[in-house]
């Protein structure tokens, strides 16, 4: 569902008269290389002109020795500025494996695609009048504008009706958007055990579209287990943790998301495996200079510092970051509680 604020800021730049100012730089990948070589190779810094071409800037980027691939986003605005995240995969660095689009021939019916179409604008539309905030407490996510329910009790409908064809079109369809649309309305089925397992085989979908819609899902239903534990239903944190590594920006803020749900009560099992599998992620996204986007991986490393969420706010307001982050690196307990 999420469509990228990326492109929105790009789309600006093309009618603006002046190209923008960057503001923020936040990177995200680096292991070896330093973040001062990186950027002065690329030719990009605060305060200077955001570069007219993503491509180009991509290309420079991985001209560097020890680049195998990279990732730019710019996000639009921190005041008169936009918001510059570049990410890097570094040769022997993590890499968030995903697998090979489907080649079958598994489709959705029209109206349903146009309905999804209708549904994007209607929460686009909210977006900007504030009013597109989303409640997952039954287990589906639920906006709070009128006309983007209208199409979701459609999708609630549809789901009831014709789970399979959604389940094949998750595994076998061969166009990206209708994926999409499958990892969206499987969400409203009325069994959430029931779409459990495609929501988590979308999760390693080739398309970042894909992936997101199975995130917002899976977070919805996250939360439905953890108000209703009778219900049994058990969403695996394992491809959330792998998506902390992953290039696309979108992959690593909507896992950190869904991993504070799935740890705001308690479970060691999600929080070892963070730090097992993907805490360097974890504490460079905590320190990126944008706070809104730092603050969700900043709780996440402070839960597995087994630090109270209460203390961790209190640090955040007081602009101590690091507190949290060298206990988090620090060696793990021996047992958790």
């Amino acid at each position: 569902m999420i469509r990228s604020v990326a492109a929105l800021c790009l789309a600006a730049m093309c009618i603006a008269a002046q190209p923008p100012k960057i503001g923020d730089i936040n990177l995200y990948g680096l292991r070896r290389l330093s973040a001062d070589r990186l950027l002065k190779g690329a030719g990009v810094e605060s305060g200077g002109t955001l570069p007219p071409s993503k491509g180009d800037l991509e290309e420079r980027l991985e001209a560097v020795p020890g680049v195998v691939a990279a990732r730019v986003e710019a996000l639009c605005c921190e005041g008169s500025n936009v918001t510059v995240f570049i990410g890097i995969e570094e040769r022997g660095g993590p890499h968030f494996e995903t697998r090979t689009a489907p080649s079958g021939n598994a489709v959705l019916p029209e109206d349903l695609v146009a309905d999804y179409r209708e549904f994007l604008g209607a929460v686009e539309r909210a977006a900007s009048r504030g009013s597109a905030a989303e409640d997952y407490t039954s287990g589906e996510a639920r906006t709070d504008d009128p006309a983007a329910r209208l199409f979701e009790e459609r999708f609630r409908a549809f789901a009831a009706e014709n789970l399979n064809l959604l389940r094949d079109v998750l595994r076998n369809g061969s166009e990206a958007e209708q994926r999409a649309v499958a990892a969206t309305v499987i969400g409203y089925a009325p069994k959430k055990d029931q779409a459990l397992n495609d929501l988590q085989y979308a999760l390693q979908d080739a398309d970042e579209s894909v992936r997101a819609n199975a995130v917002r899902s899976l977070k919805a239903i996250a939360v439905l287990a953890q108000k209703r534990p009778e219900l049994e239903l058990k969403v695996s944190p394992t491809w959330f943790v792998e998506m902390l590594n992953s290039l696309v920006l979108n992959d690593k803020l909507r896992s950190a998301e869904a991993l504070l749900i799935l740890t705001n009560q308690p479970n060691p099992g999600a929080l070892d495996l963070v730090r097992e599998r993907a805490l360097p992620a974890l504490i460079e996204m905590a320190r990126w200079k944008t706070l809104r986007y730092a603050l969700p991986a900043f709780l996440l490393v402070g839960r597995i510092a087994e630090i109270p969420d209460a203390d961790l706010q209190a640090q955040w307001q007081k602009g101590d970051r690091e507190t949290a982050l060298k206990k988090a690196m620090a060696a793990p307990p021996k047992t958790r509680k």
